[in-house]
């Protein structure tokens, strides 16, 4: 049986830290999906399908990554994919706090589902999405943070 992750988030936008837990993830996993969820309590800075393309070429050279989209519970989305363990990663001790009660909550969902937690790599720990967006917002360079340029004006 392939040992298929979900590497499940919003990222809007997807950082150098994403970066490097998923080619982390590809050297433990047969296969990672880099899955944009709708976080029904946030509303996205930059568009989904720009995301998914710009993800897409990416990891154009790595067959064992793709990029989906979906709506609803993360776990009924790793069900449908066949994805039995979750990647996340982990910046610091708040972090953990917070993924380690949506793993439980997970898992009661759906106990064949395992989490697994990767530590952010130390020159990668104080990137957030959160922090890009407003770096970009009010037109701050953030090339440093991200795989790829971001369009100018983000909606």
């Amino acid at each position: 049986m392939q040992k298929i992750a979900l590497f499940p988030g919003s990222f809007d936008p997807f950082t150098n830290g994403h970066l490097d837990v998923v080619r982390r993830g590809v050297g433990l996993f047969d296969e990672v999906i880099i899955a944009i969820g709708t976080n029904s309590s946030k509303q996205r800075y930059l568009p989904v399908e720009w995301m998914i393309a710009q993800l897409t070429t990416l990891f154009a050279d790595e067959p064992r990554v793709s990029v989906r989209s979906y709506q609803g519970l993360t776990t009924e989305f790793a069900r449908a994919t066949g994805a039995r363990y979750l990647l996340r990663g982990l910046r610091n001790t708040l972090d953990f706090e917070y993924e380690n009660a949506i793993a439980q909550a997970n898992r009661h969902l759906n106990p064949d589902l395992e989490t697994v937690f990767l530590l952010t790599s130390p020159t990668l720990a104080g990137v957030s999405s959160t922090i890009i967006r407003e770096i970009h917002r009010f037109g701050g360079e953030v090339g440093p943070f991200v795989p790829f340029a971001l369009p100018a004006v983000a909606g």
